[in-house]
C-alpha cells in the first residue's frame, strides 16, 4: 500500500448463520452431556462414599457395646462375618491420648471436633484424612459410657480406584457426545435453513437479474414459512408497482408527446409572423397559451400522481363539511354559469386536508365538464360519505369499470380538455386515507360519484 493511503475500512467477517446455529448446537448438547457426566460422578460419589459410612457406622456400634467404660480393647476384636471389612479402630481420651488394639500401630489425627466428642461436648461426625499416604474415612462416636470418644476408619482407595474408572468412563462419553454434538448440529443446521438457503438464493436472483417474477415454492406454515409467503407478497407488490410505472412512463411520453408537437408547431409558424395576419397571429398565440396551460396541468397531474399512496403530511382529523364547502365555492367562481345544489352533514373523517380537498375538487371539475347546464350539480355528504352528482349525457356501461384508470378517456371525451388523470387522482387518495371511491349511472341520467372515507 502506497504511504499515506488508507486503507478502506472492511465490514468485519462473521461466521454464516448455518455455521453459528450448527455450533449453537453442538454447544448446547456438549454442556448437557457434560452436565449430566458430571451428575452422574457426584451420585456415584455420593452413594460410595455412603455405602462406607454405612459399613462404618454398623460397625462401631458392634464395637462400642464390646469395649468397657474404662476403655482398652479386648484381646480378639470379632471380625464381620465373610471377612468383611473390620475397620481400624482408635480410643480417643480427653486429654488427646490415644489407644489402639496391640496390632495397630499407626495413630488416627486427633482433631479438636473429636476432642469434643471424648470430652462429652460433641456428637458424631464423619470425617476425611490423609494418612501414611492413604486417604481414610473417620468415624467417631462417644463411647457408651461417655469417657472416651471411639474412632473407627477405613481406606477409600477402592472408592478412589471405581471413581477414577468412572471419570475416564465420562469424560470419554462427554467428548464422544461432544463430537456427536457437532455431527448432529451440522444436519440440524443444514436440514433446519434449507428453506432460508432457497429464500436467499432467490433474494440473489432477483438482485442480480432484476426479474421479479421469480418466487418461492411454501410447503410450511412454520415462520420460515410465513417469511417466505411475505416475501412472494412483497416481490408481487414490487411487480406491479414496477408494472405501473412503466405504464405510468409509457403513457405519459405519449400524453406529453401531444401538446408539445402542437406547441412546437405553432412557434415554427410564429416565427414567420411577417406572413401571418394579425389575426392569425393572435389565434396561434391563443393556441399556443392553451397548449402550453394544458401542458402544465399534465405535468402537475403527473407529478401528484407519481408520488403514489405516499401522504404529503401528517393525516389529522379533518371537518370534511368544510372542505367541501370551500370546494364548491372555488367550483362556482371557476364556472359561474353552473348551479349548484350542497346538502352537507358535519362528518369529521381522517386525512391530509390538502390531499382530500384536491380529490373533492377534481370530482367537481368532472362533474362541471360533463353538465350540460340543464340540471344542477348535486353534492351531498352524509356520514363520511360524498356523493357528487351530474346531469350530464352519463357514463357508457362499457367505461364505468375503467373510469378512474390513467389516462383512460372515452371515445365522447376525447375532444374535451383535460388528461385523463383527475379521476385517478381521486382514487389514489382515496386508497391512501383508507376509503375508496366509485362510480355508477343516476337515475333520470348523468353519473353519480360517490367518495367514501
Amino acid at each position: 500500500m502506497a504511504p499515506g493511503r488508507r486503507r478502506p475500512d472492511r465490514p468485519p467477517r462473521t461466521a454464516s448463520l448455518r455455521t453459528r446455529l450448527a455450533v449453537a448446537t453442538g454447544v448446547a448438547v456438549a454442556v448437557a452431556v457434560a452436565l449430566a457426566s458430571a451428575g452422574a460422578y457426584v451420585v456415584a460419589r455420593t452413594e460410595l462414599v455412603g455405602q462406607v459410612d454405612r459399613s462404618l457406622r454398623g460397625r462401631i456400634v458392634e464395637l462400642n457395646s464390646l469395649i468397657p467404660s474404662v476403655g482398652g480393647f479386648p484381646e480378639q476384636i470379632p471380625q464381620p462375618l465373610f471377612g468383611g471389612a473390620g475397620g481400624y479402630v482408635q480410643i480417643v481420651w480427653a486429654d488427646g491420648a490415644t489407644q489402639r488394639p496391640a496390632n495397630e500401630l499407626v495413630p488416627l489425627p486427633v482433631t479438636a471436633q473429636a476432642l469434643a466428642v471424648a470430652a462429652g461436648h460433641g456428637s458424631a461426625f464423619f470425617a476425611t484424612a490423609r494418612v501414611s499416604g492413604l486417604r481414610l474415612r473417620i468415624y467417631t462416636v462417644p463411647s457408651a459410657s461417655g469417657n472416651f470418644a471411639l474412632q473407627i476408619a477405613r481406606p477409600l482407595s477402592e472408592v478412589d480406584a471405581a471413581l477414577a474408572r468412572l471419570r475416564g468412563i465420562l469424560l470419554l462419553i462427554t467428548v464422544a457426545g461432544a463430537a456427536a454434538a457437532a455431527g448432529v448440529g451440522t444436519v440440524v443446521a443444514r436440514t433446519g435453513l434449507r428453506p432460508v438457503r432457497r429464500l436467499t438464493e432467490t433474494v440473489e436472483r432477483v438482485t442480480a437479474t432484476h426479474d421479479l417474477t421469480q418466487r418461492i415454492e411454501v410447503d410450511r406454515q412454520d415462520e420460515v414459512g410465513r417469511l417466505a409467503t411475505r416475501f412472494n407478497e412483497m416481490l408481487d407488490a414490487l411487480q406491479a408497482a414496477e408494472r405501473a410505472q412503466r405504464q405510468l412512463v409509457a403513457d405519459a411520453s405519449h400524453e406529453l408527446r401531444t401538446p408539445l408537437t402542437s406547441v412546437r408547431t405553432n412557434v415554427e409558424v410564429l416565427a414567420v409572423g411577417d406572413r401571418l395576419s394579425p389575426t392569425d397571429r393572435e389565434r396561434l398565440l391563443a393556441d399556443t397559451v392553451n397548449e402550453l396551460e394544458e401542458f402544465s396541468a399534465l405535468v402537475g397531474d403527473l407529478v401528484d400522481l407519481a408520488r403514489g399512496s405516499a401522504e404529503q403530511g401528517e393525516p389529522e382529523d379533518v371537518a370534511l363539511h368544510d372542505l367541501v364547502a370551500h370546494a364548491v365555492e372555488r367550483a362556482r367562481r371557476h364556472a359561474p354559469g353552473m348551479r349548484f345544489e350542497v346538502t352537507l352533514a358535519p362528518s369529521i373523517v381522517r386525512g391530509v386536508p390538502a390531499r382530500l380537498d384536491r380529490a373533492i375538487a377534481n370530482l367537481l371539475d368532472n362533474a362541471v365538464k360533463w353538465s350540460s347546464g340543464d340540471g344542477p350539480i348535486e353534492v351531498a355528504l352524509r356520514e363520511g360519505v360524498l356523493t357528487v352528482r351530474d346531469h350530464g349525457p352519463g357514463i357508457d356501461p362499457k367505461d364505468l369499470p375503467f373510469v378512474f384508470d390513467r389516462f383512460y378517456r372515452a371515445a365522447d371525451s376525447r375532444g374535451l380538455p383535460g388528461s385523463g388523470l383527475g379521476l385517478a387522482i381521486v382514487r389514489q387518495i382515496a386508497e391512501a386515507s383508507g376509503g375508496s371511491v366509485a362510480a355508477e349511472p343516476a337515475e333520470g341520467g348523468g353519473t353519480r360519484f360517490l367518495l367514501r372515507l
